[in-house]
């Protein structure tokens, strides 16, 4: 629906022989590039939000060269990459959440498993020092898991993401310590 209103704006104000600077595209343009940063575009769809700032550059030159018809179709051409730059933020953003979020709870279900490990009656046998390894690699998985909440809370997707970099995989070997350690101190049958 914009588009179409903005197409037959443009050729009213070129049949018009455009006799004045276009200063309403223009900060409509303006208006949809901080609306687009607003919504992550700097982080999330830098090359769209690059395009849309570029293409209002070059229509405050074309004013600057009173070539009304050029600033009129950049301000245009603006405008609509800050709307393409807004709607992939908002599409990166929500695939950096989800993303973060399937990583936390794949970490949350091996947490619990850890945990539960631990209170195995065949690990709560080993010895203190063959369990602390295994415990203090859980314990700063749990801590990092809790790092990447606070991040998720804030929508800091990024900080979220690196907080639980690895952290699967440290509980993982972490497991694997206790059971080769319980393992290995199981007396085995004689045949």
């Amino acid at each position: 629906m914009h588009r179409r209103l903005l197409a037959v704006s443009l050729a009213v104000a070129l049949s018009s022989a455009c006799a004045e600077p276009p200063r309403k595209e223009m900060d409509q343009a303006q208006g949809a590039i901080d609306a687009a940063k607003a919504a992550g575009a700097e982080t999330y769809a830098p090359t769209e939000l690059a395009a849309a700032i570029e293409a209002l550059r070059r229509s405050e030159d074309a004013v600057g060269q009173r070539d009304y018809r050029s600033a009129l179709s950049y301000a245009i051409d603006s405008w609509q990459e800050a709307q393409g730059a807004a709607k992939a933020a908002v599409n990166a953003r929500a695939r950096a959440r989800g993303d973060v979020e399937r990583t936390m709870a794949e970490a949350s279900t091996r947490l619990a498993q850890a945990r539960e490990r631990l209170r195995d009656p065949d690990v709560a046998r080993l010895p203190r020092r063959v369990v602390q390894g295994p415990r203090a690699a859980i314990d700063a998985a749990s801590k990092s898991l809790q790092d990447a909440r606070i991040a998720l809370d804030k929508d800091e997707y990024d900080r979220a993401q690196k907080a639980l970099n690895g952290v699967t995989g440290r509980i993982q070997k972490a497991i694997a310590g206790l059971d080769e350690a319980v393992k290995e101190a199981t007396p085995r049958k004689r045949r």
